[in-house]
């Protein structure tokens, strides 16, 4: 099953054509697309039972983020060994967490102002959870699992790394820094959820390619350690970490540029869109500039 956010309601995709959940379900669930997560089990069950004479739609309207507001946003760093070494670190003992703020979630075509600094990239699976809970076993824990989907960790790094410690969450939840979609995939519909190829590409030359069989630290693993800690809610939220070829770990560092257009997939989930703008006090320079030199 693929779940899309369509203007703001949930839908069933069925190929370029969804199911209105609300309508075919005559109210019985919320068109809220971040309401399903909750009643999760008693929505698949639901779901498995539509006719297939349900009444199919044109994909229309803004495609939003499936999970546009969870309670909780886990993100994950040095999960993969060539990214821990690229950034100058052994490999982690235990998994390194850190949050992404829910302000800084979107959809998965997007325009991203850039702030001060520099701005970086990190594809990455991200996944949802349908059930929540504590103490979750690593045999139990992809039955928590909702579905996945594809999430950028937009970084900028000088924050990142400025002052006497890190400001990892801040620096990584600028606006339109977490785009994830386009839809939320459950793991039936994948050929091997514990090995998806994921990458991005900057104005089509490739900057990343990796594999999620190449985790340090596997979902469940993660979903282990996480509810050992903290109780986990139904829609939850967790960016599992980034593979090689970051921005950062290049000689010369490379960063993110006003005109840049950032692909990111993972394949058999989809992919997202990001095009990059100058921050609008330059944009209102540029301007002011282009309109003095018109003049004189």
């Amino acid at each position: 099953m693929r779940l899309m956010n369509l203007a703001g309601r949930l839908q069933i995709a069925l190929g370029d054509k969804v199911v209105d959940v609300a309508d075919a379900s005559g109210g019985r669930f919320d068109a809220d697309p971040q309401a399903v997560y909750d009643r999760w089990d008693e929505f698949v069950e639901w779901s498995s039972s539509l006719s297939t004479d349900a009444p199919l739609k044109d994909q229309q309207g803004v495609v939003g983020a499936p999970v546009p507001r969870p309670r909780q946003v886990f993100a994950v760093g040095l999960n993969y060994d060539e990214h821990a070494d690229e950034s100058g670190f052994a490999r982690p003992e235990n998994p390194v967490i850190f949050t992404k703020f829910v302000s800084s979630i979107t959809g998965p075509v997007t325009t991203v102002e850039l702030p001060e600094g520099s701005v970086d990239w990190e594809v990455e699976l991200v996944v949802v959870l349908g059930r929540g809970g504590r103490n979750i076993p690593v045999a139990q824990a992809w039955d928590h699992v909702a579905g996945v989907t594809v999430g950028q960790d937009l970084s900028e790094r000088v924050r990142q790394h400025s002052g006497p410690a890190p400001q990892f969450s801040l620096a990584k939840s600028h606006a339109g820094f977490s785009p994830v979609g386009p839809a939320l995939v459950t793991v039936d519909e994948l050929d091997d959820r514990d090995d998806l190829e994921l990458g991005a590409d900057i104005n089509g030359e490739t900057v990343q390619a990796g594999r999620t069989s190449q985790l340090i630290f596997p979902v469940p693993v993660l979903i282990e350690s996480l509810s050992r800690i903290v109780e986990l809610y139904p829609g939850d939220v967790i960016f599992t970490g980034t593979p090689a070829g970051v921005g950062a770990g290049r000689t010369p560092p490379r960063y993110l540029a006003a005109g840049d257009v950032l692909r990111s997939f993972v394949a058999g989930v989809g992919e997202l869109n990001q095009r990059f703008v100058a921050p609008a006090e330059s944009a209102a320079a540029l301007s002011s500039a282009e309109l003095a030199t018109q003049r004189g």
